[in-house]
């Protein structure tokens, strides 16, 4: 696919597929939140008490990991942990493959990984022992490789149907993005060279590994406050006040565009630059990340076997 057809093909599934994704995903993290925040509501005066006290406690029989509550958390936390490995195992299973998008896949396995070890923590009472407490620090692990191994997916990048994009294709979309910026009157040029400015390829190849990482999300935390620095160069001040400074959006739909394409292109030029080191790192969070996985889900299901043959439920 060309970068112009897949550009194309991305404008027309925004408003159904892309929209009713992120519905979706935003639905998720609410329900999550709602549900993390409820739980440490209700169990606060539980969860603070010592182990000794907890016995004590009205609340012990509905939130002990063997109880009405914490026993259906285990519950949960178990299904996540099954959606979260379809994830892999649709690279592997030709038609679970053709079943949706590769990036929507992503974003709610990631949502669910993020999730799962609070459900976890709550459903073991925040006591950590023996096979569980590995597993769970474990899984922590995970999830914390995961947010880096989305954002390093992210800065490769690709087509709608998740496969990379050849340096030709990226330059096409570089040529369209500097077009448009070369187009638009509102934003002076000196303010896009500021916002484009980035280290020359020769720094950047000579950096490590974690150093490169590190530096690539310092240029877009670097990026928020330039393009609000572009904002503000065109506001009045009770704008100014309304957008915070410049960094939330204003209610001039043609500064917005400008912006939306200068921002675009810089993100998109950082993104050549370090192309290299990003496809390294992310090839070694593979080997990190993966062990992590199998090792949790063989503690995991250990410790639900091990439950079962007890007699807990």
């Amino acid at each position: 696919m060309s970068a112009n057809a897949a550009i194309a093909t991305a404008a027309i599934s925004v408003p159904t597929k892309d929209r009713r994704h992120d519905g979706l995903l935003v639905s998720g993290y609410v329900v999550a939140i709602v549900l993390i925040t409820a739980l440490a509501i209700y169990g606060f005066s539980y969860y603070t008490l010592a182990s000794a006290g907890r016995p004590f406690s009205p609340k012990h029989a509905m939130l002990k990991p063997s109880g009405a509550i914490g026993l259906k958390l285990g519950f949960l936390g178990f299904g996540m942990f099954l959606v979260i490995f379809l994830y892999p195992l649709r690279k592997r299973w030709k038609w679970l493959s053709q079943q949706g998008i590769s990036r929507h896949w992503l974003d709610f396995h990631v949502l669910l990984g993020l999730a799962a070890p609070f459900v976890i923590a709550f459903h073991a009472s925040f006591k950590f022992g023996g096979f569980a407490g590995i597993a769970f620090w474990i899984m922590l692990a995970v999830s914390l490789s995961g947010i880096i191994g989305r954002y390093l997916y992210s800065q490769i990048p690709r087509s709608l149907n998740a496969a990379e994009l050849s340096m030709k294709e990226l330059q096409e979309v570089q040529a369209r993005l500097a077009q448009q910026l070369q187009d638009q009157k509102l934003l002076p040029q000196a303010d896009l060279q500021s916002l484009m400015r980035l280290p020359s390829p020769e720094r950047v190849k000579k950096l490590p590994i974690a150093v490169a990482l590190v530096y690539m999300v310092v240029l877009d935390v670097a990026r928020c406050f330039r393009i609000a620095k572009l904002r503000r160069r065109t506001l009045l001040f009770t704008e100014k006040l309304q957008a915070l400074g410049g960094l939330l959006p204003t209610r001039h739909p043609d500064l917005e565009r400008a912006i939306s394409h200068a921002r675009e292109e810089a993100a998109l030029a950082k993104r050549v630059l370090f192309l290299s080191r990003s496809q390294q790192v992310f090839h070694l969070w593979h080997v990190i990340h993966k062990p992590f996985s199998y090792s949790f889900a063989v503690l995991a299901l250990i410790h639900i076997v091990t439950v079962i043959m007890m007699g807990y439920f």
